[in-house]
This record gives C-alpha cells, structure tokens and sequence, in this order.
C-alpha cells in the first residue's frame, strides 16, 4: 500500500514540474538555422507556440517577424502577416516586411537634427529624407538572440550593439528586443535601449497585416479605429509640418470604426502625399502608459488585432508602395495587400522642439512596450 501510494506521489510530482510555466515555456520554442549571409553568418530562426495553438516564427536578421498564425472565427489558422519565403527576400527587401526598424522609426526631415549644439548628418535614403533609421539600420543587421528560459510565456530576446556614427547616429547604443506569445493570443514586443553619449532612439516594428489570411486580398475592406483626435499632417515629401489637426470631418477620422477603402483614394492634399494613408496619430493617454491605440477587424474571417501601447504616437499605413514587385508565401505583393501600425514617437520629432522627446542619454533607459491581441468576432 505505502509502496502503491509513492508511486502515486511520483507521478503526480513529474507532472507537475513537466507542466511548470517555465518548462512550458521553454519547450514552445524551437530553434533552427534559416541561412547564411554573404559574410558567412548564420541567421536563425525561432519558433514560438502558445497552448492554443497560434505561433510566431521570427529571424535573427533584422530582428523579424516571418509569420504570424492566428485563429479566425471558425478555429481555423492562418498567417497574417507578409514576408518572403527565405533569407534573400529579406536581404533584397526595401519594404521593411515584420522588422524592427531603427535607430529611428519614421522620417527624419533631409536626414538632419541637432543635439545639444552639434548638428548631425544620417543617412539619406528616401528622397530627400532619413527614413526607418538609414540604409544599414536596426532591419538590416544581424541581432544576437537568446531564449529566456526563466519566463512564463515562450520568449525570446534579440539584443544588437549599434555603434557611434551608424548611419551618421552619435553614440555607442545597445537595444533589446524582447518578443513573447502569450497564451491570449498576444504578440508583446518590449524594448529597452542604453547609451554611451546623448542621441536620439525611436524604435517601432513594422509587420504588414492582412487580417484574411490570403494575401492576394487587399486590405481595404478591413475596419480600422484609431483612439485618436488629432494627427500630424505632412507636406509632400511626407515629413510632419509640426501641427497636430484635428481628424473630425476628415478622412483622417478613425475614432469609429471605419471601412479603410471607404475614404482611401479622397481627393485631398494629405491623402494625396501619401498616395493613401501613410500618417501619424496622436494616441488619447499619457505618454508611457499601455492603453489601447488601435483596432483591426476584418468582417470575412472575424479577426480583431487590438494595439496596444505605450508610445504617444502611431503610424497608419496603408501598404501604397505595394507594386506586385515582391513577394512570398506564394504571391506576389499587389498594391495595399497590407497594412502596418507601428508604435512610435511623433516623425520628425528631433526637428520638432514641440514634439514628444526622443533624446537618450547616459544612464537612462528608453522603454517601450506594444502588445498586438488577435481574438475574434
């Protein structure tokens, strides 16, 4: 009997360390070579899975989202966001698909800021403009990667060390990237940077949604709100003016839920910058609080991505340089195939003494967290 009752204590033991949060965790995670770049390197990839069955498949270069499989209504799966099928589509691309951009997010006006009396010069490779932080930025650069085997939820760290006079950035920086799934169908990413010397840093992520599943849809049918009453306008180059207008009576008004082809090809000055929606709003909330800044809904499948955040600013774009250029996963990308909504500081913000700060300097610490949740309706 007492021999009958210890084996029952063993296995109920062994279950329940097999089943602790952290060995969960770690064993919902894989890991896998992805290619090798021209110098040699080898990218990795990860593979994180939740208990429901949704995964996230990112690479070491760029620190990138490959894939994205979320339920629809019906329990069935399917990716959701864009990207190529190997590394060379990565290398090649142009279009940021899944990667964390940066040192700056956004444009910078003729790729030029002064900081503390000393003017800098980036890189320029958008028309006149820095855009997505230089040629060489955060996108284009292979990340040191580890997975946090102490954690809860499958997660994994990306950590690159940037170094002074990247991209024409001041500054020895170090930023973390921290990516976990989570169990409610939540993609968390969570930021953390350091410095040297004082610089500038404004990092985002910048995946392409299409809430289908089918990538040769476009996204104009989804339904977009934004918990916004102003936004910045741009001129034609697309940097903000340094104005903050009001979004009622506007295309630009997404307080509701709004169909995006509903107003998308408007004949006004600012759509027509953009070639569509390619702008930044001003988040209700503080600055530094996790609130909601976004829902997505697409009424064929009945995903909802809710974004959350804690930046003052978000980007809106509609996927207008789409051209049926690139692809993956089977398909050629055609004009507003998808969408991104990247948290962020204001663009252009080191030229506007107005705008939220992006200035780091020694000893402090930039932080950002932005959670994207998939459910269904």
């Amino acid at each position: 009997m007492q021999k009958a009752f210890m084996v029952v204590m063993f296995a109920i033991l062994f279950f329940s360390l097999s089943c602790s949060p952290t060995k969960q965790a770690t064993t919902m995670v894989s890991q896998s070579p992805y290619g090798i770049l021209p110098d040699g390197r080898t990218v990795t990839q990860f593979t994180l899975w939740n208990a429901k069955g949704a995964s996230a498949t990112l690479i070491t270069y760029g620190a990138t989202v490959t894939s994205l499989v979320m339920p629809d209504r019906n329990g069935k799966y399917a990716d959701i966001v864009l990207g190529y099928d190997s590394l060379g589509g990565y290398i090649a691309d142009n279009a940021y698909f899944g990667a964390i951009v940066g040192r700056y997010g956004n444009r910078i006006g003729k790729g030029k800021f002064t900081l503390d009396g000393k003017s800098y010069q980036l890189t320029v490779n958008n028309g006149e403009n820095h855009l997505h932080g230089g040629t060489l930025g955060f996108h284009k650069v292979l990340w040191e990667a580890k997975v946090l085997n102490d954690s809860t939820e499958p997660s994994v760290a990306f950590t690159y060390a940037s170094k002074a006079g990247d991209e024409g950035y001041p500054a020895n920086v170090v930023v973390t990237v921290t990516y976990m799934l989570t169990d409610q169908n939540e993609l968390v990413v969570e930021y953390a940077g350091t410095t040297d010397a004082p610089t500038i840093l404004n990092p985002t992520h910048h995946s392409y949604f299409n809430l289908t599943g089918d990538f040769t849809k476009t996204i104009l049918d989804h339904q977009l709100t934004i918990d916004a009453e102003g936004y910045t306008p741009v001129d034609a180059g697309l940097i903000t003016t340094g104005k903050i207008e009001d979004v009622a009576g506007t295309p630009m008004d997404f307080r509701t839920a709004k169909v995006i082809g509903e107003r998308i090809d408007d004949e006004t000055e600012q759509l027509r910058f953009g070639k569509g929606y390619d702008h930044n709003w001003v988040i209700r909330g503080s600055h530094g609080t996790v609130r909601r800044a976004a829902e997505l809904y697409d009424p064929s499948t009945g995903r909802l991505l809710t974004v959350l955040t804690d930046q003052p600013g978000l980007q809106f774009y509609s996927g207008n340089f789409l051209d049926g250029s690139t692809g993956g996963k089977g398909v050629n990308y055609q004009f507003r195939t998808g969408l991104c909504l990247e948290a962020q500081c204001f663009p252009d913000s080191p030229n506007k003494p107005q705008f939220p700060s992006v200035v780091l300097r020694p000893g402090e610490t930039y932080q950002q967290k932005t959670v994207y949740h998939f459910s269904t309706r």
